[in-house]
C-alpha cells in the first residue's frame, strides 16, 4: 500500500502543479497502471509565505507548521514541501513535526554526489543564495557550493518572481540565466528554485543542470513506494 503524500504547495502555484503532475507520470511511466499514490496539497498563501520569509523567522516556522499540520490531518504520511527556500528552517519543522519530511536538499546533493560533482553552482532566490543550507548539506559530501554575484542574483530574483511565479518565461531571461551559468567554472548548477527547471531546460546548458524539482518528485514517488 503507498503512503499518502502530502505537497505543500502554493509556493508557487508553478511548481507546485508540476509536482503533482512529474509524481503521477512518472508513477505511469514506471508501472503501465493506475494505481496512483493518493496525494494531498496544501497551498499556501505565497504573499504571506515570502513576508514571514523575509521579516519574522518564527511565524515563518510557525505558518509552514500550520500547513504540514493540514496535510497530517487530511492523512499525509509524509510531507515535500514543494519549494527549496523553506528548507532553511527543515531542521526545527522536521523536529516540530509529528510525520516525515522528505528534504529536497538532501536528495538533491546525494544526487550531485552520485553524479560525481564537486563544484556547484547555486541558483535561486536571493533568500536561498544568500543561506547556507545548501552548502553545509554539500559540505558534507566533499562539494564545494558558489553562488552568484550580488548583481547577478538580483537578476536572478527578478525573473524568478516577477515572471517564473506567475508563469511567465521570456527567451531574454532564459539567455540571462544562462550566461549567468556560463560565467563560472563548475561541475552542475543547483536549480535552487523549484520555478527554475520550468525555464531552464538540459538541452539549453553546457553543463548538467540538477533539476532539484524533478529530483525531489521522484523521491518522494520512491519513498511513497516503499515499503
Amino acid at each position: 500500500m503507498a503512503k499518502r503524500i502530502g505537497i505543500l504547495g502554493g509556493i508557487s502555484y508553478e511548481s507546485t502543479i508540476k509536482y503533482y503532475e512529474l509524481i503521477l507520470r512518472t508513477y505511469y511511466e514506471q508501472n503501465m497502471d493506475y494505481y496512483y499514490p493518493e496525494i494531498v496539497i496544501f497551498s499556501l498563501d505565497f504573499q504571506k509565505f515570502t513576508n514571514f520569509e523575509n521579516e519574522n523567522k518564527r511565524m515563518y516556522i510557525k505558518y509552514i507548521l500550520e500547513g504540514i499540520n493540514s496535510l497530517e490531518k487530511a492523512g499525509a504520511e509524509f510531507v515535500l514541501m514543494a519549494a527549496n527556500s523553506p528548507h532553511a528552517v527543515f531542521e526545527e519543522l522536521e523536529i516540530l513535526s509529528n510525520i516525515p519530511l522528505l528534504s529536497i536538499v538532501k536528495v538533491s546533493a546525494e544526487k550531485a554526489k552520485q553524479e560525481g560533482m564537486k563544484k556547484l553552482l547555486l541558483l535561486g532566490i536571493k533568500f536561498t543564495m544568500q543561506s547556507s543550507f545548501y552548502q553545509n548539506a554539500c559540505k558534507k559530501l566533499g562539494i564545494e557550493v558558489k553562488v552568484p554575484t550580488e548583481d547577478e542574483q538580483n537578476d536572478i530574483n527578478r525573473i524568478i518572481f516577477d515572471e517564473l511565479v506567475i508563469g511567465v518565461f521570456k527567451n531574454e531571461s532564459k539567455n540571462r540565466l544562462l550566461e549567468i551559468i556560463g560565467n563560472y567554472e563548475v561541475d552542475g548548477v543547483i536549480l535552487g528554485c523549484t520555478e527554475l527547471p520550468l525555464i531552464l531546460k538540459q538541452k539549453d546548458a553546457d553543463v548538467k543542470l540538477l533539476n532539484t524539482l524533478k529530483i525531489h518528485a521522484e523521491a518522494a514517488l520512491n519513498y511513497s513506494l516503499s515499503s
